[in-house]
């Protein structure tokens, strides 16, 4: 679905790109949330089974982001895994789908968007795992989430920031061509149905 759909909302999106604004939403800096092990949390071997699962063959750099998250932010509450593309010429467009897993056995679809801002050229896809912090419920993602300057990690073809709004924190995990890292801080809008327009 998400091969057939993202070329035309990119093609929108980018469209629109030049009539809307970009504005970057940053937040501060992420402390590591105080969590211990339970039975309403992920521990790292569970998200590193999944992990491989879904990324494949990308078992040392996997783990090296994992490590980093969880050094950062301990256990998180819920993951996403879905599919995303971007692509970026001054300023670019990220659109993406995937399914959100609680502890409980609770999933939804979920969809994300929005523009991200700096050195970002060309065009990609990617596979993506969002670690989700501090949400009991997949309601509290349908919102704005602003890039957190300076979290950017890159390891072994894989690719990590943060993202922030309030208290509720997002760890996305990208591997391939879509690992783009560096001066992109924008933000992403997640929400429980597709949206064509990225702002």
């Amino acid at each position: 679905m998400i091969k057939k759909t993202l070329p035309a909302l990119l093609a929108i999106g980018l469209a629109m790109s030049f009539a809307t604004p970009l504005t970057a939403q940053t937040t501060g800096s992420v402390s590591k949330s105080e969590q211990t092990q339970s039975a309403e949390t992920y521990s790292t071997e569970e998200i590193l089974v999944e992990g491989h699962r879904f990324f494949g063959n990308t078992s040392r750099g996997l783990a090296k982001a994992v490590e980093y998250v969880f050094q950062r932010q301990g256990e998180p509450s819920a993951y996403i895994v879905g599919e995303e593309g971007a692509a970026a010429f001054v300023g670019g467009l990220r659109y993406g789908e995937g399914t959100i897993y609680y502890k409980d056995g609770r999933k939804e679809k979920i969809f994300w968007q929005g523009p991200s801002m700096g050195f970002d050229f060309g065009a990609n896809g990617s596979r993506t795992m969002v670690l989700v912090y501090n949400s009991n419920n997949p309601e509290d993602l349908h919102d704005r989430f602003g890039g957190v300057e300076g979290s950017a990690y890159f390891i072994g073809g894989v690719g990590v920031n943060f993202q922030a709004n309030r208290d509720i924190v997002l760890a996305p995990i990208r591997t391939g061509v879509g690992a783009r890292l560096g001066a992109n801080v924008g933000y992403l809008k997640y929400s429980a149905k597709p949206k064509w327009n990225p702002f």
